[in-house]
Parts: C-alpha cells; sequence; structure tokens
C-alpha cells in the first residue's frame, strides 16, 4: 500500500477509535461556506466532520473492528466523529438539514452498533440533556409534592375531626 494512503487511514483509524460513535452524512450540493457553517455547529458540540475516500473510511472501519457498511459509503460522504455526546452532534445536523435541505444521514455507528438513518436523526431530534435532567426532577418533585399534599389533608382532616369532637 502507498505509504502516503496508510498515514490518511491511520488517521481516519485513530478518529474513530476515539469516538463513541460514527455518523456518515450525504454533503451533495452543499457549498463550502455552508460545510463552514455545519463543521462550526458540530464543533460547538465537542464534534468534527471530516471528508475522506470512501475506500479509506471503510479500511479504516475494518480496522477498528467496526460493523461494515460498505454498501452506504458510496458518492459524496462526509465523516462526523466526536469524543462525547452523539445527540448535540445529530441535533447539529438535524438543523442544517432542515435550513439548508442539502444534507441527509446515510447511516451511523453507535457504541458498536449501526443506526440506520431515521434512528440517528430520531436522536437529533431528543431534547438536550438538560432539558431532559429537569423534566426528571420536574417528575421526581411532583410525585413528592402530591405525597406531601396526601399527607397533609389526612393531618387537616385527622385535626378538624380531633375539633369536633
Amino acid at each position: 500500500m502507498n505509504p502516503d494512503k496508510r498515514i490518511i487511514i491511520d488517521g481516519l483509524l485513530e478518529r474513530v477509535n476515539a469516538s463513541p460513535f460514527v455518523i456518515v452524512i450525504d454533503y451533495t450540493g452543499i457549498s463550502v461556506p455552508e460545510f463552514t457553517g455545519l463543521r462550526a455547529a458540530l464543533a460547538e458540540g465537542g464534534a468534527s466532520c471530516h471528508v475522506a475516500k470512501n475506500n479509506f473510511m471503510r479500511s479504516a472501519l475494518a480496522e477498528a473492528g467496526l460493523p461494515d457498511i460498505g454498501e452506504h459509503l458510496q458518492g459524496q460522504t462526509a465523516f462526523v466523529t466526536g469524543m462525547t455526546d452523539v445527540c448535540s452532534a445529530a441535533r447539529a445536523i438535524n438543523t442544517f438539514a432542515k435550513s439548508s435541505k442539502k444534507a441527509s444521514y446515510k447511516v451511523a455507528i453507535l457504541d458498536g452498533a449501526v443506526l440506520a438513518a431515521s434512528e440517528i436523526q430520531a436522536i437529533g431530534d431528543l431534547p438536550s440533556r438538560e432539558v431532559l435532567l429537569a423534566k426528571l426532577l420536574g417528575t421526581i418533585n411532583g410525585a413528592g409534592a402530591a405525597l406531601a399534599r396526601v399527607i397533609q389533608a389526612y393531618v387537616d382532616k385527622s385535626k378538624a375531626s380531633a375539633e369536633e369532637a
């Protein structure tokens, strides 16, 4: 193998091994300024977007021991990886796809599992972690408040019964 190609594949392998996810998108028709905007939005969530030859990425994924997604690696393909949050990366891609009508998901690999385009899009539609935690805490507090009201009503009823007697 050509040493230059080996360097590229090793770089892709390093990115894939460092990331818990790989999102594959079709970027046909996206202009350079739009692509720069997408990369900036991804960077805010700790992700990055790379363009590489499909064969190079196919080799890197195989060397990493990840599932074969070769049938999706056709045409103009960009690869999104990140260190932490797949939701913020998917959310940035969803926002970009809705505004530009150009980018679309092909497939994703999340923790070694292959996700269809619709599944990764659904992950991007989830609210942020902070919103989900706030909803969870609201539910927990709601149950505690309801229990407190029931207990208080019982106490008030007992007091009223004692005063009447």
